[in-house]
């Protein structure tokens, strides 16, 4: 691929204007160097204009999303997008977020423009643990824990129970819920099948991943280690949960 079309679909522009940017010298090496259309290039050590590229083809993003941003490339500002350089939305393909959080849910999303591994992580026969911190309007009764184990919880519209949940209690009257699905405000409405209701939700983990050393409204690319873990946690709980059927 040459160097122009590989900058047009990381969204530097169309493939004239970033012909035009390798014209005029603003695509270099790492060290300098001047680049032109038909050189050889890694994707580390391109630089337009004296930054890096944005993440390459197949990265996985993760984001620490704010309360009050939409997962969305075309809805009411603001959008998680908006959070991102403005070229992502423009990438062929685009980084396209994995599953949502509602505009009142913070906390651990992921974007990827690889589309078989975006399936992976958000279709319902992989069971992949997500991990959310909760807050309540009133304190626990100490039935709740058992009932989201049972795997038999019913939520109001739904024909099958959820799958089995593990509720843990943190300091602060803050709790802890392992979900293995992902069905439309599952967490919240959980909640409200047992008599309680939700006034603030934050994923905190996904798979083997958490925010650690993300700061709010920050994002980071993951290393190649650490999407190589989420595709095999994703399979050891596909795995478990055919084995427990």
């Amino acid at each position: 691929m040459s160097l122009a079309r590989y900058l047009a679909r990381l969204g530097y522009g169309p493939r004239k204007a970033c012909e035009r940017l390798i014209a005029g010298q603003q695509v270099r090496s790492a060290s300098g160097a001047v680049l032109r259309d038909g050189d050889p290039f890694a994707h580390d050590d391109v630089r337009v204009d004296g930054a890096p590229l944005d993440p390459p083809p197949g990265a996985v993003v993760l984001l620490h999303k704010p309360v009050g941003y939409v997962c969305s490339t075309r809805d009411r500002p603001p959008l998680v997008y908006d959070l991102v350089p403005p070229r992502w939305l423009v990438r062929t393909p685009v980084l396209a977020t994995v599953g949502r959080l509602d505009a009142d849910t913070s906390g651990l999303l992921l974007l990827t423009d690889d589309g078989p591994l975006n399936h992976q992580l958000t279709s319902p026969r992989w069971h992949l643990p997500k991990g959310y911190d909760v807050t309540l309007a009133d304190p626990l009764r100490g039935d709740e824990a058992e009932r989201f184990a049972s795997g038999t919880l019913r939520l109001q519209g739904d024909d099958e129970p959820v799958r089995a949940a593990i509720l843990t209690a943190h300091d602060g009257g803050q709790v802890r819920l392992t979900i293995s699905e992902g069905r439309y405000h599952q967490v919240r409405r959980m909640f409200a099948a047992v008599g309680h209701h939700v006034t603030a939700l934050h994923r905190a983990t996904f798979g083997p991943l958490d925010l650690t050393g993300v700061n709010i409204g920050s994002w980071r690319v993951l290393a190649a280690d650490e999407v190589r873990a989420l595709r095999e946690a994703a399979q050891s709980a596909a795995r478990a949960a055919k084995g427990a059927r």
